[in-house]
């Protein structure tokens, strides 16, 4: 299924976080916290601005991303977490 973002929306995929600690020590699934970094899966054209023109995203697919843990909206795309956020939602580009 393919997916494509309306304006300046985003659609990341969440990179799993480590389930153990530097010690050693297990973390169980129900203890885990969302990870913060992502992969940009999808990006929409752009937001439109009050003169008409658009202004284009400055993220592009693969990009690897920061967003908040509560931001956005959670889906399932195909039986995998995603979350839809607007561009200005991502704090940061990796690299």
């Amino acid at each position: 299924m393919k997916i494509r973002p309306l304006q300046d929306r985003i659609v990341v995929k969440r990179l799993e976080g480590d389930s153990k600690t530097r010690g050693g020590i297990i973390i169980p699934d129900t203890a885990k916290e969302k990870p913060l970094q992502g992969k940009v899966v999808a990006v929409g054209p752009g937001r439109v601005l009050k003169d008409g023109k658009q202004r284009p995203v400055d993220v592009k697919v693969g990009d690897v991303v920061l967003v908040g843990k509560y931001t956005g909206t959670e889906v399932k795309i195909e039986g995998e977490e995603h979350v839809i956020v607007r561009e200005e939602d991502v704090m940061a580009i990796m690299s």
